[in-house]
């Protein structure tokens, strides 16, 4: 798993890129939770995201946020962590130009933010967030929600309350020409401990590979 370092809005992020052999394959970035409570790309949520994605063929890339680890800058109300993710599907993309499929995958906070770059960025073709903070941040951007996705949350989430998930999804199923798949975990929390990340990794991986099987947005 190299470590690579490469140039964000602030001066250097640190990231981890995992290629694969397969020619032009799809691509992915996973994006971690709220740098002011410990989140890093680290995160056992965002690890075992990264492995998903990677296990399915794709060319994955994790990374820190400005401030977290090695990565310059400091925290910067979200506004700078969208130019990061911007900036690292960039580098992303750099180094995958021929990939077919562009995906963006977010926890908690990462998700909020991974949902903006979908509004920033066409080539994006799904997207999975997972726990999104809808009770903390306004969503209300996604208008119109540009592709489809997969959001997934747990049913014991005292974090983001399961509510205020499905009144998101609710907004977004109203939007013509795109699917939302919500999946609630029964007795799951926000980190999905215990037995609960083999159930949101095994939904992930079915998701996204049926999404590749199909020429929908």
């Amino acid at each position: 798993m190299p470590e690579v370092i490469f140039p964000g809005p602030e001066g250097r992020l640190e990231g981890r890129y995992h290629p694969t052999k397969i020619k032009d394959a799809p691509i992915a970035i996973i994006l971690h939770p709220h740098p002011q409570f410990g989140g890093t790309m680290n995160n056992r949520v965002v690890y075992n995201l990264h492995y998903t994605f990677h296990n399915m063929g794709f060319n994955v890339l994790r990374f820190n946020f400005r401030g977290v680890g090695r990565s310059q800058g400091e925290y910067d109300q979200g506004i700078g962590e969208l130019s990061d993710a911007a900036s690292a599907l960039d580098y992303l993309q750099s180094m995958n130009q021929n990939a077919k499929h562009c995906w963006v995958a977010g926890f908690s906070f990462g998700a909020w933010i991974g949902m903006q770059l979908l509004m920033r960025r066409p080539e994006i073709t799904g997207f999975i967030s997972v726990s999104p903070p809808a009770n903390m941040y306004d969503f209300s951007f996604l208008a119109p929600c540009p592709s489809s996705g997969l959001i997934i949350n747990g049913l014991g989430d005292r974090v983001a309350p399961p509510a205020d998930t499905v009144s998101l999804v609710n907004k977004l199923h109203e939007q013509k020409g795109i699917t939302i798949t919500h999946q609630e975990v029964e007795g799951a929390g926000h980190f999905f401990e215990d037995d609960h990340m083999e159930t949101l990794t095994g939904s992930v991986e079915e998701y996204v590979k049926r999404r590749l099987t199909e020429n929908t947005r």
